[in-house]
């Protein structure tokens, strides 16, 4: 132990006593000190030393330590002079909190008596650890409480003192307290707890933390205790939504009353405050018609049908209030999918009804397509039929021109109707169509065209004038004034053809009218041309030839050439008894001026002298004999022929023949009066013979002279009237049959020259010659040669 130094005496009275009583009493306590919880024997002191005393005389003197407290804690070794620690000392325990803690004693010496005042200090050691009243501690605090806030804390008690004391408080780490250690004025040292920033019960209703007091030992001793901080729920936490904004995709088509979504709120809050409600928040009208939602469980539901087209998404706003009245706001986007439920629309922003033809690349129609639709199901097509001369030409986005693709033609087809279609992707494939009439107009590029190159009209001759005899019909593939068409007769090639005298014709509808009675024996055809011209501008026009066939009437009786009435005496056929049966005794020649069936002539024998002796062929008008001549038959025989044309009603005319039966022609012929019927038979064999061979030397002398004649005729028509006179009556102008089945054949004509001698009326000749005649390919139309009329010459 060491001496420790002179101080004042705090608590001597004892000592003051003594020294007073006393009367040697050291006047200044010796100080000694020793570590508490030092072990009892332990050595404070050297007394004998520290005093001043001789070695042995503590033991001489009988000294002793007396404590003021009457507890004998130290012990006074006398032999060696030693102060000793009889017990351990507590400092806690004798001084509790006092410091410095002293333990005074005094040292009494006998003879002589003496005192010595003593101090052991007694210094403490950390033995001691804080300790906390209690081993948990419970605070509670609003969770609006602001930061900075100080909470006090229960005090630990250490019951050391000094640098072993309690010297600081500390807590276990985390983000919102710390510790706060202050003094008190008593030396207590108190913890505080400061808050440092807001609390929130929602996101950490309670704090665990672990409150430690420590003291300023080697090394240090600390106590803790338990601080539970439970955070008071205030209303200062609004609804929120778990997911803000929610994105949800609905169908178009869904139903009503289908659920769309559910949204959630959460209120950290408790209780009252933590129970959230639903609605929607500041909806437009278009929503509120669209949509509802459940106030409790917030479901969302359908009220009113989807248009994707009008409206693609939307923004609702949904409000979650909780029971102390705070709201949280979220946001719902819902997009409409489209679903393919519209068709594509087309949209004519020009269109012409009607285009010129021959143009080129015409504008007919400009439009638009659309689809209100989205994705492939937006997305189209647009065609029109292949074989329409058109084409489609895209030009702006979903714009089309619809143009001609060639030229077009009026005549060909006057009116299209154009179907144009629209396709879109979706699934199904839905499709508009529109169509457009398109009317061609017209431009006069066409003349008129006759139904037919050549008219052939027939008239029956004898017409009354004015007679509509046909018509000519023009047709103009052109439209409007283009095809109005007007008939008129053109100029006849034929300069001697009266065209104008013999028809006319209308100008609207293309009738023709004979303008006089025709005369098919006087004119049988002829032909002239007639133009169609239409009112475009320029006019175009047309021709046609018109050929007119003229129809024999049947106004002409049959004319008998052969035998002649012109003579006074009839002429005789000389026919000897010898002759076998079918004996051509003569031959009836007849014509008709008509042609045709009307011109067909047929002969029949309609009086005899003796019927039954002679025949008349029906076709060739030949008379023959019937059977063999005999002498009991009469010499003389009269036979009427009729001849009769095939018209209707028929025409006939009679030839008178006398036949003289005589046995052979060396007998003489005269003509035999009814006064002297013996006479006449007895020369008329000699009269035929002269005849016969008068007939057979003269025949070529006859027919040179015959030969010029004619030719004389043509060269002048006075001339030969002199020699060769036309008989007056209905002798026809040109005698020929046209169809070939009348008396005469197609490859003759007969010319007749009779003697002007009416005693005798004498049948010269008869000779063929060669038509003149130009028969058409119609074998209707008939030309005649002028030279040829009037051909039987009288003398």
């Amino acid at each position: 132990m060491k001496k420790l130094e002179r101080v004042h005496p705090n608590r001597q009275v004892l000592a003051f006593i003594l020294v007073v009583f006393l009367s040697r009493v050291r006047p200044e306590p010796i100080r000694y000190s020793v570590l508490e919880e030092t072990e009892s024997g332990s050595f404070v002191a050297h007394l004998t030393k520290d005093l001043g005393l001789g070695t042995g005389e503590l033991a001489a003197r009988s000294a002793r330590v007396v404590s003021d407290d009457d507890k004998q804690r130290l012990q006074l070794d006398s032999q060696t002079g030693d102060l000793l620690l009889r017990e351990k000392l507590d400092r806690e325990e004798l001084c509790g909190r006092i410091e410095p803690c002293v333990l005074h004693f005094q040292v009494f010496l006998e003879m002589p008596v003496q005192f010595f005042q003593g101090e052991l200090m007694i210094q403490d050691i950390n033995d001691h650890s804080p300790v906390f009243p209690a081993r948990e501690v419970l605070l509670k605090i609003l969770e609006n409480s602001q930061p900075g806030t100080l909470f006090p804390l229960l005090i630990a008690e250490d019951l050391d003192v000094g640098s072993n004391g309690l010297q600081k408080y500390t807590i276990s780490p985390n983000s919102h307290f710390h510790i706060l250690t202050r003094n008190h004025s008593e030396g207590k040292k108190y913890p505080d707890l400061v808050q440092d920033k807001p609390l929130d019960r929602e996101e950490q209703p309670e704090f665990s933390l672990t409150l430690v007091a420590l003291d300023g030992g080697s090394p240090p001793r600390s106590g803790t205790v338990m601080v539970r901080i439970l955070i008071i729920d205030v209303n200062d936490n609004a609804p929120e939504f778990v997911h803000t904004p929610y994105r949800v995709q609905v169908l178009e088509n869904s139903p009503l009353d289908s659920p769309i979504l559910r949204v959630s709120a959460r209120d950290a809050d408790a209780g009252n405050f933590g129970s959230v409600s639903y609605d929607l928040f500041q909806a437009s009208d278009e929503i509120k018609q669209t949509f509802s939602i459940n106030e409790v469980t917030g479901d969302i539901l359908l009220k009113k049908k989807l248009d994707f087209e009008k409206i693609k998404s939307y923004h609702v706003e949904i409000e979650a209030t909780d029971g102390g009245g705070l709201s949280g706001k979220g946001t719902v986007v819902i997009e409409v999918v489209d679903v393919n439920d519209n068709p594509p629309e087309l949209i004519i922003s020009s269109l012409t009804s009607s285009i010129p033809e021959n143009a080129p690349e015409m504008v007919v129609c400009i439009f638009r397509i659309r689809d209100r639709d989205s994705g492939d199901n937006g997305k189209m097509i647009c065609s029109i039929p292949d074989d329409l001369p058109f084409i489609l030409k895209p030009t702006l986005k979903n714009f089309y021109t619809l143009v001609t693709e060639i030229p077009l033609d009026r005549e060909t087809r006057d009116e299209y109707n154009i179907t144009i279609t629209v396709t879109d992707l979706g699934t199904p494939r839905l499709k508009t169509q529109q169509s457009i009439t398109l009317l061609v107009s017209d431009v006069n590029d066409n003349a008129p065209a006759f139904t037919q190159t050549s008219y052939t009209l027939f008239v029956r001759e004898n017409n009354s004038p004015a007679l509509h005899i046909g018509s000519v019909s023009a047709t103009d593939r052109d439209s409007g004034t283009n095809a109005q068409v007007t008939y008129s007769l053109l100029p006849p090639q034929d300069p001697h053809l009266p065209l104008a005298s013999l028809v006319s014709i209308n100008a609207d509808n293309g009738h023709l009218f004979a303008l006089r009675s025709l005369d098919y024996e006087a004119l049988q055809a002829f032909e002239f041309r007639v133009g169609a011209t239409d009112r475009g501008s320029p006019a175009l026009s047309s021709e046609a030839l018109v050929r007119v066939l003229v129809l024999d009437a049947n106004d002409n009786s049959p004319f008998v050439l052969y035998p002649l009435h012109n003579g006074s005496a009839p002429c005789t056929e000389l026919v000897p008894r010898a002759a076998e049966p079918g004996y051509l005794v003569t031959k009836v020649v007849a014509v008709d001026g008509d042609s045709g069936q009307n011109a067909w002539l047929s002969f029949q024998l309609l009086k005899a002298t003796e019927p039954g002796l002679f025949g008349v062929w029906a076709h060739n008008g030949e008379v023959r004999t019937a059977r063999l001549l005999s002498e009991r038959d009469a010499a003389k025989h009269r036979l009427v022929v009729l001849v009769k044309d095939n018209g209707e009603p028929p025409r006939s005319a009679t030839a008178t023949l006398h036949v003289l039966l005589v046995d052979g022609f060396s007998q003489p012929y005269l003509p035999l009066p009814e006064a002297a019927p013996a006479q006449a038979q007895a020369d008329s064999l000699t009269v035929y013979l002269v005849v016969a061979l008068a007939s057979v030397s003269s025949l070529f002398l006859f027919s040179v002279l015959l030969f010029v004649a004619v030719r004389l005729c043509r060269r002048s028509r006075a001339a030969s009237v002199g020699r060769c006179s036309v008989p007056e009556g209905p002798f026809p102008g040109h005698l020929v049959d046209v169809s070939g089945t009348g008396t005469l054949s197609q490859s003759y004509q007969y010319e007749v020259c009779l003697t002007g001698d009416s005693g005798t009326g004498e049948f010269k000749f008869l000779k063929p010659i060669f038509p003149n005649l130009l028969v058409q390919d119609t074998g209707r139309e008939i030309k005649e040669n002028p030279n040829f009329r009037n051909s039987f010459v009288f003398s």
